[in-house]
Formats: structure tokens, sequence, C-alpha cells
């Protein structure tokens, strides 16, 4: 990183009729004689894609040991990445089985993944399940940014009513929760998650009003080209270039948006397509996840729980040939053609997130890169679908945490580890320090590598 004389805030926005534009890690936020160690400071993020239902665990976890393992089917597509990640083994959420309560291991699988706490089985208002990871590092946080936390998914968010066994729908629709009695449902709405990072719309209006606003305008970068102009005459070449390109994503992402609200093709099964999301579900979530990039690379927030589906998912596949809901493959009784339907699911769940990987590792970032400066979690709250097993649960946790966690492994813990211990280590690396979190019993061992 180069140190520069001119001293521009960190938090710097391009502001102008209502929006406000966040930026990149630029040369010229570093301090005049800055020293090295503050030259190369950078925050920590803390990233969380779920992925519903678990996976065909027999082509989950690799073969061979520590360093010189290699990827099964459902991960191959992370294959590029496997120095810049760990899989981990022996995880378990205990506290997502019945205990008592029957039927329920969806909503219990959601509410209990980065809680730790064994919900309360009730269809009713008096909904109780724990605080979770990602809430507990956006209340340290958000101080130090324009929103704590960043929640996204890809399926209906109903908060209200029965979905499951007597359970209520936000345990299934939701993995995190600001308090034991609030969850943070997710936005699934590209458009609405763009006009809410970048402040360019008043969301409260109706939703009839703001698409005629939307039509009549062109793009958010035009209520911000004044204070971008007069930015770009202080900035040196290199910071003129990472400007440059992150206004160009920044479009990017827009006309994209736009080019998924224009297309009225309905999802299928018989579903209108809501405005602003894509018809491929492929470039759906390549959306999300790109917003997701732009959020964390203009320090808007460091903690992201994305949902690629919730937890009891009926989503089909068509584009992989997969015209079948998810939910009902996954209790496959040992059918063959089932199996493989729902392992080549996983695989394109995995083949997507690799995308992200690819994103925040060419991303570059002070004497890194996003990928660099981030803890990437990728899991579930069910092992084995078929069974509703909550052990052995598939876990990986990519990126290097600035340099808090050494990628590159597979690592096993011991039966009946908690999940939660593994939060209360990555919580750690964020500079928060809790006592616990639901039922774990202590930190990990190892993951660092020293």
């Amino acid at each position: 990183m180069l140190i520069t004389g001119k001293h521009l805030h960190r938090r710097t926005f391009l502001r102008g009729l209502g929006a406000a534009v966040g930026l990149p890690l630029l040369d010229s936020m570093t301090p005049a004689l800055a020293t090295a160690a503050t030259a190369a400071k950078v925050p920590n993020r803390l990233l969380f894609t779920y992925i519903p239902i678990g996976a065909v665990m027999e082509e989950w976890f690799p073969t061979g040991g520590e360093r010189d393992f290699q990827f099964r089917r459902i991960l191959k597509p992370l294959t590029p990445f496997k120095d810049d990640l760990c899989v981990i083994g022996g995880l378990d959420h205990h506290n997502g089985y019945a205990l008592g309560d029957g039927g329920g291991d969806h909503a219990r699988a959601g509410a209990c993944y980065l809680t730790g706490v064994h919900p309360k089985k009730t269809a009713g208002a008096d909904i109780q399940a724990g605080i979770s990871a990602d809430q507990i590092v956006a209340e340290r946080w958000k101080s130090e940014t324009r929103f704590g936390s960043l929640e996204l998914g890809c399926d209906d968010t109903r908060t209200v009513g029965a979905c499951d066994s007597g359970y209520s729908c936000a345990y299934q629709n939701s993995v995190s929760w600001r308090t034991p009695s609030s969850p943070m449902p997710p936005e699934t709405n590209p458009r609405t998650v763009f006009e809410r990072l970048f402040g360019s719309e008043d969301l409260s209006l109706p939703a009839d009003v703001r698409a005629r606003r939307l039509a009549a305008r062109k793009s958010i970068l035009d209520f911000v080209n004044e204070d971008s102009k007069r930015l770009s005459l202080d900035l040196g070449a290199a910071d003129k270039r990472k400007l440059d390109e992150y206004l160009y994503a920044v479009r990017e992402i827009e006309k994209r948006i736009e080019g998924a609200e224009k297309d009225q093709t309905q999802f299928k099964p018989s579903i209108d397509k809501p405005a602003g999301v894509p018809v491929l579900f492929a470039d759906y979530l390549k959306l999300m996840f790109d917003i997701q990039l732009l959020a964390i690379q203009a320090d808007l927030t460091r903690v992201t729980t994305f949902m690629i589906g919730r937890e009891g998912s009926q989503r089909t596949y068509e584009e992989i040939g997969i015209p079948e809901p998810h939910h009902p493959l996954t209790h496959h009784r040992n059918n063959a053609e089932n199996i493989e339907k729902i392992t080549q699911i996983n695989q394109f769940h995995a083949k997507q997130f690799a995308y992200f990987l690819d994103k925040l590792k060419t991303t570059k970032e002070g004497d890194g890169s996003l990928l660099d400066h981030s803890m990437v979690v990728y899991g579930s709250g069910i092992a084995d679908g078929n069974q509703h097993s909550h052990e052995n649960l598939p876990m990986i946790v990519a990126g290097r945490g600035n340099g808090a966690i050494q990628p590159g492994r597979y690592l096993t813990y011991a039966k009946g580890t908690p999940t939660t211990n593994l939060w209360l280590t990555l919580l750690d690396r964020m500079d928060v320090h809790p006592e616990n979190i639901g039922d774990s019993t202590g930190r990990l061992q190892h993951l660092t590598g020293l």
C-alpha cells in the first residue's frame, strides 16, 4: 500500500440528492508518514452463507489428510480455492434435535444454527431462540459502519404462522437473531437491498410510486456525479483507477437489477417473480453475492448472513435439469436417482459459492484481497437431510481473517464438539469475546495452525 501526503477518511461517501455511495479502501485513506502496521490495517469481516437441508455427506467431506486432502464431487467447484479455505468436520448442533419436542428439524436447524439454542416450540408470537453470533459482532462494530449487519436470502421470508410441525415460520426462515425473540428476516429483493445500501430511494413510499420514480431516472451514479468529479481531482492515478473500477461495479449491479425488473417471466412453480429478481437462480445468487461484495468493499458493514434457501426449501432447479422441489428430494430413502439429484443441487450451490470466493480473491484491498481480510463461513444446520441429522455438519471457513486463520486444511474435531465453539473462535478474530454462545464449551484449537 502506498502512503500518500493527502489523507482521505475511510468513511468518505459520495453524496447527492439523497444518495450516498461508500468508497473502497484507497491509498489516499492512509495517513502520511503512517507506520507499516497502520498502513496495513484493514477491517476484518465475518460473512455467513447458509445452505438449506444439508448435503449428501458421502460426497461432501474430502479424502486424504489435513493438507493433502482432495475434494469429492460436491466441493469440486472449490478446487481453485483449496489453499484459501478450511473444511471442518465433527461439529454438532445438539440443540437441533427434538429433545422431547417431536418433529420440526428444519425449524430447529435454522433457529439453532448461529444461536446454539433449542427454540421454543410455538407457532405464535411467543417465539424464543437466542442471540446469534452475527448479531453479537454487529453490536460491537455498528458504530464503525453504516450498517451493523446485512441479512440476505433467496426464499420466502414469512415470520408468522406455522411452517414446520408446530414451529413458527420465523425459525426456519431466519438464521440471524437480534434478541431471543427478534429474528432478523433476510431481504430477498436485490433492488430493495441496493436502495438500502446507497440510500437513493424512499422505501416508505408505495411500490407503484417508487416504480414510477425508478423508471424516470437514469442511474444512482448520476446523483453523485459531481461529488465523484471533485474527489477525482485530488486522487492519484492508482486511486482513480480503483474508484473507476468500483463505480463501474456499482453500475453493473444496477443494470442487472434493472434488467431483471423488465423481464416479466415467472418463476416455477407458478409464483410471480419479485421485482429485481433474475429468472435464473444462478444469476440471482451471483447478484446477491455481488451486492455483499460491494457492501464490505465500501465498509458499509462487516457482518453478513446470506440464506441461499430457507430450511425445508421447496425450490426447483430446472436450470440444471431437476424439476422436483428440493425438500422432498432429500427424503430419498436411499433411492439412487434422488440421491444423485441432491448431489447435483449441492454441487450447484458450491459452484455459486466459488463465484463469490473468486470475486473476493480478485478484489484487491490494501496489501492483499478482500478474501485475505475476511472469514467466510459456508454450511448448514442439517447434515443428512434424509435422516435430519445435526451432527458432523457440513462446514467450510474460507479466507485468512487478516492472518487469524491458516487455510488450506481439512480439520476434524471430536464427536460432540458444538458448532458454537467455532463461532466463539471466529468472534475472537473479530475482537469480540463473549463468554459463551448457546451451548458452546470453549474455543476450537488448531484453526489458526499455531
